[in-house]
C-alpha cells in the first residue's frame, strides 16, 4: 500500500500504550456542547453548515474538465449513490492501491476521472462536495475499518494520537481521553470524535474539514502540524474512525 511505506519508520519505533482507551462507549462532541449550540446544529434552517451543503449539491451537477462531465453524470442522484459513503471513509481502493478520505477521493475524481483542475485539499469546491456527500450518511453509524491490510495504518494513526507534540508536550489522548469532560478556558473538553465533520466552527466563523481541525489542535500545542491531506493526517483520521465507531454521522455539524 502506497500509504504505509513512507510511514513505516514511525510504526517500527512505536509500542502501543499500556493503558487501553478510556470511555468504551464513545460520546459525540454534541453531548459536550451548550444547549444553544446544539439547537443551532439541530435546525437545518439555522445551521450555517447548510450553506455549504447547498453549494455542494449545486456542484454535484456542475461539469468539471474538458469533457463536460459532472459527478452526477456517473453517480446520478447524490441521495441514492452516496448513501452511507461517508460512514465508511477513509477507505482503501485496491485497484489504485491507495487509501482515500472523502476529500482526497473528491480531488482524485475531479482531476483524474473528469480531467478537471487539481483543486487544493480545502478548496471551497472540495469542502462543499464533502459536506453534501456527508449529509447522505447523517444518522448512520461510523464504521470501523475492517480490512486487515489497514491495521498498520490504524496503528500509525494511534501512534500520532498518543504521541506528545509541540512545545506544550501534549498529546491528543491527554486532552480527549484523560481530561474529557473537564473544563479548559470555560469550554468542556470533548472526546474529540470526528463524526460531525465537516463542521461550521463558530470560532472560525466558517466551515472547516477534519484536517483543518487537526492542524488547529497541533498549532495550539505549538507543534508543527502535518499538511492537510497528508498521509499522517489520513492515518490519524482512520484511527479516529476506529475509535469512534458506532457514533452517528451528524454532518454538517456545528462546534464552538
Amino acid at each position: 500500500m502506497k500509504l504505509i511505506g513512507p510511514l513505516l519508520p514511525l510504526l517500527l519505533v512505536w509500542s502501543p500504550p499500556a493503558m487501553s482507551q478510556a470511555n468504551e462507549t464513545p460520546r459525540s462532541g454534541y453531548e459536550f456542547m451548550e444547549a444553544a449550540t446544539q439547537a443551532l446544529q439541530d435546525d437545518d434552517f439555522l445551521n450555517p453548515g447548510f450553506f455549504l451543503v447547498d453549494e455542494g449539491e449545486r456542484l454535484w451537477s456542475k461539469p468539471f474538465g474538458p469533457e463536460g462531465k459532472s459527478c452526477g453524470d456517473c453517480h446520478k442522484s447524490i441521495a441514492d449513490s452516496m448513501l452511507g459513503v461517508a460512514a465508511r471513509y477513509p477507505a482503501f481502493d485496491a485497484e489504485l492501491d491507495r487509501l482515500f478520505n472523502l476529500e482526497t477521493r473528491l480531488q482524485y475524481e475531479i482531476s483524474e476521472r473528469m480531467g478537471g483542475p487539481s483543486l487544493p485539499y480545502d478548496a471551497p469546491e472540495i469542502l462543499a462536495l464533502t459536506a453534501a456527500v456527508s449529509l447522505q450518511s447523517r444518522g448512520m453509524p461510523v464504521i470501523a475499518p475492517a480490512d486487515p491490510a489497514l491495521e498498520p495504518v490504524v496503528e500509525i494513526g494511534e501512534q500520532i494520537y498518543v504521541q506528545r507534540h509541540g512545545q506544550l508536550n501534549l498529546s491528543c489522548r491527554q486532552c480527549h481521553v484523560d481530561n474529557s469532560g473537564n473544563r479548559l478556558r470555560g469550554d468542556i473538553i470533548s472526546e474529540g470524535h470526528i463524526n460531525a465533520f465537516p463542521i461550521y466552527r463558530l470560532l472560525w466563523s466558517e466551515p472547516g474539514s477534519r484536517h483543518r481541525m487537526f492542524e488547529w489542535c497541533m498549532q495550539s500545542v505549538r507543534a508543527e502540524p502535518y499538511a492537510r491531506g497528508s498521509q499522517e493526517f489520513i492515518a490519524l483520521e482512520l484511527y479516529l474512525a476506529s475509535r469512534g465507531a458506532g457514533l452517528l454521522i451528524e454532518a454538517p455539524g456545528v462546534r464552538r
